[in-house]
C-alpha cells in the first residue's frame, strides 16, 4: 500500500465525523455532534434519520447485517447479527434499518457472567446505542457500539461504568477549572493510549499444543538454551514475515479508525508491541478491543497465531499493556502538562497532587483493576512492575513537591544539554524525568503510565478506577476551594497538606529490590500478590462508598463484579489444572515411556553384543526417567485430588482460595518434574513443540 493512500483508507470503515457531515442533515448532525462532544442526551427523534444514513452507507460498503457490538464482563466483545432484510409483501425483500433498531437491541443475557444479577431463566437483556463511539464495519457487518444492561437496569458490561466514570471526572474537573477562570472550557475528558504487547508463533505449532489451545499459555516447557539473555530482540530488525503481518495489521486498523502508530520487537523472542496515538478513553477502550481481535485474525492470515496471554512462556518476559492516561479539555489543553515552569503552574500542581492522593488512598482498587490469574504470573517478574503501587515523578518534580511541602523556594533549573561525546551530532535538552520501568505508575512528562495491566485485559476496568478516584479527590478539593475567601493562600495550603499526607506513595527508585518491598511495608503500602489476595478489598466500605457516591456502580453491581472475578479465577485455574493432567496422562508419560523402552532395548542389545560395552548413558537415562515418571504420575494424581477438593467447595470465596492454596502449588510441582523430563528425553519422542520451536520459528 502506497503511503499516499493512508489518509484515503483511514477511517474508511467508520461512520465517523466526516461521514456524518456528508450524509446527515445539518440539524441532525449538529444534535449528534453535541451529544458526542459535550455528553448531552441524544434526541430520540433524530434516530431514524441517523439509522437511514447508516444503513445506506453500510449497504454501499457491502454489508448485509448489523449488530449491537458490546463488551460483557467476559473481558472480550460480543455481537448478535441481524440482517437488514424486511419482507416487501410481494415475495421480495427490502433492506431496512430503523431508529428503534439502532438505539436498542435485545440479546439473550442469561449466558453472560452476571455475578448473580441475573438468574439463568431471566434471559432478557438490553443493548443501547453509545453515540459517543463511532459505528464501524467489520467483516461486512455494521457494528454499533452499545452498552449492555439487564431487564432491571443493572450494568452487565464494562462500557456503562466507564462512561459513568468519565462523566464523574468531567463534573468535578469542571468545578476546578472554573476556580482558575477557565470559562471557555465546556468539557473535560480523560485520554488513553494503550501500548499493546503480544507474541507471534507459528500457527501449526500452536495447534499441536493442547495447553496453548485451551488456556492461552504453556503449562509445560523447559527453558531453551537461549532465551532473552543476549538482549538482542528488543528494538531489533523485524523479520520479514512479522513485518508483513505488521503492515497488514496497520492497514486493517487504519480502516477502522484505530490510530496505530508505533510497532517494534519487544524484549522476549517472538514478542512485539503496537502503540496507538491517544484518544478519548471510551473510544480508546473500543479500539483496543478491536486491536486485539484484528491482531488474531491477521496473524491467522499470515500462518501465525497471536498470543495475548500475560505469561505464555515461563522464563522470558510476559506481555503487558501500558495505559498512558491523561486529562484534557475540549479546548485542547492537557491538564497534566507541566509547562516550562511547573513550580508556577498552580493548576497543573493541583491536578498532580489530586492524582497522587487518589493513588495513595485507593491503591487497593488500582491493584484490583488489573487482577487476573494470568497477571499473577507476570507482576513482580523482571519485566513487570511489582504488585506494590507507587508513583514515579522524577527528580525535578520530586524536588518541587519537597520544596512546596517545606515552604522553601525552588530554584528553576535550565534544561540540561545531553552530551553524548560525538561533536557531529546535534545537542538536545534532556527530559526532566527519566523512564522508570520498574514503577507501576509513572509520570512521563504530561501523562501517567499505569504499567500493571496484563496484555489480555480490557482497559475499561483500570480506567473506571482511575477516573473515579481522581474525580473523588477533585470533588474534595473543589468543596474546599469554592468556600475560600483567599484562593491563592488556601490553594497553597491544600497542595502542601496533600503532599505531606500522601508522599509515602512516591518512590523514584528500583521497584524490583527486596529493600523496596521492606520499605513499602514500613510506609504502609499494600503488597497484594495474587488476585485472591486483592479482590476482597473491592468490598471495603470506603470503596463501596466511592463507587455508589459517584454512581459508577450500585452496591449490587459491586458485589456481582466481585463474584465474577473470583469465579473467573477458580474456573481459569481449574481448566489449566485439568489440561495439565490430560497432557501428562495422554502425552507426556506415554512419550517418555516409549523413549525409556527404546533405551532399554538399546541397553539389552549392546550387552548382548558385548557384555563389557559401556552402557552408562542408557542406564542413567532410564533410571532418571523412570524415577521422574513415577513422581510425575503421582503428582498428577495429587493435582487431580486437589482439583476435586477445591471444586467441591460451593462458597465462591473459599473456592477461589482453595484453588490458590491447593491447586496452584500442585500445578507448580508437577510442572517442575515434567520439565526436567523434557530436558533428558529425545526430541523426536517429546509429544509437542518445545520452547525452542515456538519462540524461534516465526
Amino acid at each position: 500500500m502506497a503511503t499516499a493512500s493512508v489518509p484515503e483508507i483511514f477511517g474508511s470503515m467508520v461512520f465517523d465525523d466526516r461521514t456524518m457531515q456528508e450524509r446527515l442533515p445539518r440539524e441532525t448532525y449538529k444534535a449528534l455532534e453535541k451529544t458526542i462532544q459535550e455528553g448531552k442526551s441524544l434526541d430520540p427523534t433524530i434516530a431514524n434519520t441517523v439509522a437511514s444514513a447508516m444503513r445506506d452507507w453500510a449497504l454501499e460498503n457491502g454489508c448485509t447485517h448489523f449488530t449491537h457490538w458490546f463488551q460483557p464482563m467476559t473481558g472480550i466483545t460480543a455481537e448478535k447479527h441481524d440482517s437488514f432484510i424486511s419482507p416487501a409483501g410481494d415475495g421480495s425483500v427490502m433492506m431496512e434499518f430503523s431508529g428503534k433498531e439502532l438505539v436498542r437491541g435485545e440479546p439473550d443475557a442469561s449466558s453472560f457472567p452476571s455475578g448473580g444479577l441475573r438468574a439463568t431463566f431471566e434471559a432478557r437483556g438490553y443493548t443501547a446505542w453509545d453515540p459517543t463511539s463511532y459505528a464501524f464495519i467489520k467483516d461486512k457487518t455494521l457494528c454499533i457500539p452499545t452498552i449492555f444492561c439487564s431487564y432491571t437496569g443493572e450494568a452487565l458490561d464494562k462500557k456503562t461504568p466507564l462512561l459513568r466514570s468519565m462523566e464523574a471526572l468531567n463534573k468535578q474537573a469542571m468545578r476546578i477549572l472554573k476556580l482558575f477562570g477557565n470559562e471557555d472550557v465546556h468539557s473535560v475528558r480523560t485520554t488513553v493510549g494503550p501500548e499493546q504487547e503480544y507474541f507471534l508463533i507459528d500457527r501449526d505449532l500452536y495447534n499441536e499444543r493442547e495447553d496453548l489451545v485451551l488456556t492461552g499459555r504453556t503449562l509445560f516447557g523447559a527453558r531453551p538454551p537461549r532465551g532473552q539473555e543476549l538482549e538482542d530482540h528488543y528494538f531489533g530488525a523485524i523479520k520479514p514475515k512479522v513485518a508483513a503481518f505488521m503492515r497488514d495489521l496497520d492497514e486493517e486498523l487504519w480502516k477502522l479508525g484505530v490510530l496505530a502508530k508505533t510497532e517494534h520487537n519487544e524484549v522476549a523472542p517472538a514478542q512485539h508491541e503496537l502503540a496507538p496515538i491517544f484518544n478519548n478513553t471510551n473510544m480508546a477502550a473500543d479500539h483496543n478491543q478491536l486491536t486485539m481481535e484484528v491482531m488474531k485474525k491477521v496473524a491467522e492470515r499470515h500462518g501465525m497465531y497471536c498470543l495475548l496471554h500475560e505469561k505464555p512462556f515461563d522464563g522470558v518476559n510476559g506481555s503487558g499493556k501500558h495505559n498512558n492516561w491523561s486529562i484534557s479539555t475540549d479546548t485542547g489543553t492537557n491538564l497534566l502538562e507541566p509547562g516550562d515552569s511547573p513550580m508556577e503552574n498552580a493548576q497543573f500542581l493541583l491536578f498532580l497532587v489530586a492524582v497522587i492522593k487518589a493513588v495513595d488512598e485507593y491503591q487497593d482498587l488500582l491493584r484490583i483493576s488489573v487482577a487476573s490469574p494470568g497477571n499473577d504470573h507476570r507482576l513482580g517478574a523482571n519485566e513487570a512492575p511489582p504488585a506494590i503501587l507507587s508513583i514515579f515523578v522524577g527528580d525535578e518534580l520530586n524536588e518541587i513537591l519537597e520544596c512546596l511541602e517545606k515552604g522553601k523556594p525552588y530554584s528553576q533549573k535550565d534544561k540540561e544539554i545531553l552530551k553524548v561525546g560525538v561533536h557531529t551530532l546535534p545537542r538536545f535538552p534532556k527530559d526532566s524525568t527519566d523512564r522508570n520501568r520498574t514503577s507501576p505508575f509513572a509520570f512521563t512528562g504530561n501523562k501517567f503510565e499505569f504499567r500493571m495491566l496484563g496484555s489480555a485485559l480490557s482497559i475499561s476496568g483500570p480506567n473506571i478506577v482511575l477516573n473515579t478516584i481522581v474525580a473523588e479527590e477533585l470533588e474534595g478539593f473543589a468543596d474546599k476551594l469554592e468556600k475560600s475567601t483567599n484562593f491563592k493562600k488556601d490553594l497553597d495550603t491544600l497542595v502542601k497538606k496533600t503532599i505531606k499526607e500522601h508522599k509515602r506513595i512516591i518512590f523514584n527508585g528500583d521497584g524490583y529490590t527486596d529493600e523496596w518491598v521492606a520499605e513499602a511495608e514500613k510506609r504502609g503500602l499494600l503488597n497484594l500478590k495474587t488476585t485472591v489476595d486483592a479482590m476482597p478489598l473491592f468490598l471495603d466500605k470506603k470503596n463501596v462508598k466511592l463507587f455508589t457516591k459517584h454512581r459508577i456502580f450500585t452496591e449490587t453491581e459491586i458485589n456481582s463484579r466481585y463474584e465474577i472475578n473470583m469465579e473467573n479465577y477458580s474456573k481459569t485455574i481449574n481448566i489449566e489444572a485439568l489440561t495439565m493432567i490430560d497432557m501428562v496422562n495422554k502425552q507426556i508419560l506415554p512419550a517418555v515411556e516409549k523413549y525409556v523402552d527404546d533405551l532399554s532395548l538399546a541397553f539389552s542389545h549392546k550387552k548382548a553384543l558385548n557384555p563389557n560395552m559401556n552402557c552408562h548413558m542408557e542406564y542413567e537415562r532410564v533410571t532418571d526417567l523412570s524415577e521422574l515418571s513415577a513422581k510425575v504420575y503421582d503428582e498428577a494424581a495429587e493435582l487431580k485430588n486437589a482439583v476435586e477438593s477445591a471444586a467441591s467447595i460451593t462458597d465462591f470465596e473459599a473456592n477461589a482460595r482453595a484453588y490458590k492454596d491447593l491447586v496452584v502449588p500442585a500445578m507448580e510441582t508437577l510442572r517442575t518434574d515434567a520439565d526436567k523430563m523434557e530436558t533428558i528425553t529425545g526430541v523426536s519422542y517429546w509429544p509437542f513443540p518445545t520452547y525452542s520451536d515456538l519462540i524461534y520459528h516465526v
